[in-house]
């Protein structure tokens, strides 16, 4: 058995579940002080609607909504149908803290309190 459907009600299924990754979706990709929305996320890549997306390489920022989550490294994209396809070649992951150089000891005190005399 073999399923037809028209050109038309394809054109319209796609462009609905585009509407609907772009709702749903709230990454973000920012490049040189512009925000680029970003369709799907997986391991290795990512993908962006093929009209809007630049042709990206090197360094760009990804965000959660105003949460900056990684600093990533683009060195291949592809299109896709009425998508582009980028992939990671180094995913940071941005901490909020320094890093430490040392273990922290979970029972060390506080602070030091010296005697006078």
């Amino acid at each position: 058995m073999t399923t037809f459907v028209p050109k038309e009600v394809q054109a319209g299924l796609d462009k609905a579940r585009r509407a609907s990754l772009k709702k749903a979706s709230r990454l973000r990709l920012s490049v040189d002080g512009q925000t680029h929305p970003v369709l799907q996320m997986w391991k290795t890549g990512f993908s962006m609607e093929a009209d809007t997306a630049p042709r990206l390489r090197g360094y760009v920022d990804l965000y959660d909504g105003a949460i900056h989550l990684f600093q990533c490294l683009i060195v291949a994209s592809e299109p896709e149908g009425d998508e582009i396809r980028y992939e990671f070649k180094r995913l940071t992951a941005v901490s909020t803290a320094p890093a430490l150089d040392f273990e922290r000891v979970t029972d060390a005190p506080i602070g030091l309190i010296e005697k006078r005399i």
